[in-house]
């Protein structure tokens, strides 16, 4: 069955984006991670973020449910890391692999940019959710970025 909404996916995919992964504790105390490409900054004061979760995902309930997240910002090189993480029901990270911040929600330790998040708000749309989240905490390097573009990854811009 050909795919209705690939014209307009295709339209989508011709700006490029970053790739992060999304983390939550679910309400069993067990990590949640998936990749997106939806992140967008939304205000420095106070400092918010935003980035969009479909409703058709493993971990949509355990976000919806989550009082706080966490994103790691892939870099380049990093496409295996995309890839694990953007599978059906993708398992979490392993200790070595991550750190715990203020929300206790986990970030990688391998990410260019990391940002600790309560929710904020979170506002339904069409087959989304926007998840608007207030940094408690974040971090950053120089090095370059992971980029998703036309459906391809494109690694080492500076």
């Amino acid at each position: 069955m050909a795919d209705e909404f690939r014209p307009l996916k295709n339209a989508f995919g011709k700006f490029a984006t970053g790739i992060a992964i999304a983390t939550c504790v679910d309400a069993n105390g067990d990590f949640r991670a998936l990749t997106i490409n939806s992140f967008t900054s939304v205000s420095l004061d106070p400092a918010l973020l935003l980035w969009c979760l479909e409703n058709k995902t493993a971990a949509y309930p355990h976000f919806m449910e989550a009082d706080a997240y966490a994103l790691s910002i892939l870099g380049a090189g990093q496409t295996a890391l995309s890839n694990r993480f953007a599978g059906r029901a993708p398992e979490p990270p392993a200790p070595d692999e991550y750190e715990i911040w203020e929300t206790g929600a986990p970030l990688l330790k391998s990410r260019i940019a990391g940002f600790d998040c309560r929710i904020h708000r979170r506002h339904k749309a069409g087959d989304h959710a926007i998840l608007i989240g207030e940094v408690v905490r974040f971090d950053s390097n120089d090095d370059g970025p992971l980029v998703y573009y036309a459906s391809r990854y494109y690694s080492g811009l500076t």
